[in-house]
């Protein structure tokens, strides 16, 4: 049986996740920083775990617990401060990356020595559109109306940490996702698409088999070229 791992995972994504790879047939552990907000993910049969994505004590004691891992889903992260360039500081950048961009290296790391172990390694980062600058350059698309110093340039980050840890693991499968505009806590339930449609992606980039994509870019649609 396939045991994953997702972060943020008592709410949005993480949780519809959790819901979707569990009917799937995974054991899932559904990581969280407060696990008294983890009644919905444990009703759905996930194994609730203590996970500060941002503590490195926390994500080793919570890597130490598990039995397996054989796919890690980097869910958690944030908005961050939605301040203009003149009141932007790097304080306001660290706090995002540190959330979005520097939990997954964290997590990355200690995950790996349980990765090793299975016979199909799978690690799935969740970026967005609003970080790839083809959408956001594009006047067609929703991300080119959408302005931010921190939450935009730390998914751009993600999508290129993604690319270098595909190069560096050969033997996982490294990809990352757009899940598209969804509505979510993260943007005040603002989304056009349902959270289910927010994680096909996600979904299908954590059931590839052990010959499927590495280093790719993809959302609901398929893969996106860089």
């Amino acid at each position: 049986m396939t045991t994953t791992l997702i972060t943020g995972a008592n709410k949005g994504l993480g949780l519809e996740t959790a819901r979707r790879l569990i009917e799937a047939g995974h054991t899932v552990y559904a990581g969280m920083r407060d696990t008294s907000k983890g009644a919905d993910a444990a009703a759905l049969g996930a194994k609730v775990v203590q996970l500060d994505v941002t503590d490195e004590k926390s994500v080793a004691a919570a890597l130490a617990g598990l039995p397996a891992v054989d796919v890690l889903i980097n869910n958690a992260g944030i908005v961050g401060s939605h301040a203009g360039a003149d009141e932007f500081g790097a304080d306001d950048l660290a706090e995002v990356f540190d959330a979005n961009v520097y939990s997954i290296v964290r997590m990355t790391k200690a995950a790996l020595p349980l990765l090793r172990e299975s016979i199909n390694p799978v690690i799935v980062n969740v970026a967005s559109g609003l970080g790839f600058p083809r959408f956001v350059t594009d006047p067609n698309r929703v991300e080119s109306t959408i302005s931010g110093l921190g939450y935009m340039t730390s998914k751009a980050a993600v999508i290129m940490l993604t690319l270098q840890y595909s190069k560096m693991l050969p033997g996982i499968r490294v990809n990352t996702i757009d899940p598209g505009y969804t509505a979510t806590d993260l943007n005040g339930h603002n989304g056009h698409q349902t959270v289910t449609e927010g994680t096909d992606a996600i979904v299908a980039m954590a059931t590839i088999a052990a010959d499927g994509p590495t280093g790719t870019f993809s959302d609901r649609d398929g893969v996106i070229e860089f």
